[in-house]
C-alpha cells in the first residue's frame, strides 16, 4: 500500500504490473475499497500497469470534511495520475466509480484513452433518498446498511454459494468510515450528468447487470444512446458484476481495451 497527499486529501493506492505498460485505473463502488478488484488485478497486471485506489472517505484513504462532489472525486484521480507521472490511462469504475468515470470522460478526456463505466447511471437514484441515507449513517453508523447490502449487490444464487465473499464485503462496509460514506452519498445526491454526457468523445464501454436492481440495463442504455463511440455490454449479474461474474467481466473489458 502507498499513499499520496495533495490539498489535505490522502489517497491510499496500489500499483501492479510494469509501469511501461498501458495504465488502467480501477475505481471502487460506494462502501467498498480497492480490494474489490482482486480478480481484475490478477487478470490485467500481465498486460497493464494497474492502479487501484480507495476513493476518499473509503478504505485507508483519508476523510476530508464534506459534503463531497463528484468533481472532487474525479480530480482526485487526475491528481493521482499526475503524481504517478502517468500521462494517459484507461479508467474502469463501478457504481459510484462509474459516475466518476463519466465525469472524467466529460471534463478530463485529455488524460484518458478509454473509459469503462459499470453498473452505473448518469443520475444514480434520487437526491432525497441519498440525503436520507447520509443522515441515517451519520446518526447510527454503517451496521444497518451493511446488513442489507448483499441483497442489493448480488443475486440470490451468488449469495447462497459465496458466503465467505459476502461476509468479507459486509464486514468491510460495517467497519468503514461513517462520515466518508455519508459524504459520498451527498455527492451522489447532487450529481446529474444526463445532459452533459453527450459531450463525451472518447471511447466508452457501459457494462450493465441484467439482474441489477440499483442501476438497470435501461440506465446503461440511456448513456449509450447519448454518447457517440459508446457500446453496451449486458452481463448476467447484479450490482457488483466484477465480483459476481469476474471471467466474463474481465474478458469484455480486455476486448474493449485492446481492439
Amino acid at each position: 500500500m502507498s499513499e499520496f497527499n495533495l490539498n489535505g486529501v490522502t489517497l491510499n493506492y496500489q500499483t501492479f504490473g510494469d509501469p511501461a505498460h498501458p495504465a488502467l485505473v480501477l475505481s471502487n463502488s460506494l462502501g467498498t475499497n480497492l480490494t474489490m478488484w482482486k480478480s481484475q488485478v490478477e487478470f490485467f497486471k500481465k498486460d497493464f500497469y494497474v492502479i487501484c485506489y480507495d476513493t476518499r472517505g473509503h478504505g485507508a484513504s483519508s476523510t476530508p470534511d464534506g459534503p463531497y462532489t463528484v468533481s472532487q472525486l474525479g480530480q482526485d484521480v487526475v491528481n493521482l495520475l499526475d503524481y504517478l507521472k502517468v500521462e494517459k490511462a484507461s479508467f474502469c469504475g463501478i457504481s459510484m466509480g462509474g459516475l466518476v468515470g463519466q465525469w472524467l470522460a466529460i471534463n478530463k478526456a485529455e488524460h484518458f484513452n478509454k473509459v469503462i463505466v459499470c453498473n452505473t447511471a448518469a443520475k444514480i437514484g434520487q437526491a432525497a433518498a441519498w440525503l436520507e441515507r447520509a443522515d441515517l449513517v451519520r446518526k447510527h453508523g454503517l451496521s444497518s446498511i451493511a446488513a442489507t447490502a448483499a441483497s442489493r449487490w448480488f443475486t440470490e444464487g451468488f449469495i447462497k454459494e459465496n458466503a465467505d465473499v459476502i461476509a468479507s464485503l459486509s464486514t468491510d462496509l460495517a467497519a468503514g468510515c461513517n462520515m466518508g460514506y455519508a459524504n459520498c452519498c451527498e455527492a451522489l445526491a447532487t450529481e446529474d450528468l444526463r445532459e452533459s454526457i453527450e459531450r463525451i468523445s472518447i471511447p466508452l464501454l457501459v457494462i450493465a447487470g441484467l439482474q441489477d436492481p440499483v442501476t438497470t440495463v435501461e440506465d446503461g442504455q440511456f448513456i449509450v444512446n447519448k454518447v457517440p463511440h459508446s457500446q453496451l455490454f449486458e452481463i448476467d449479474a447484479s450490482h457488483i458484476s466484477n465480483i459476481e461474474q469476474p471471467d466474463m467481466f474481465n474478458q469484455e473489458v480486455f476486448r474493449f481495451l485492446t481492439v
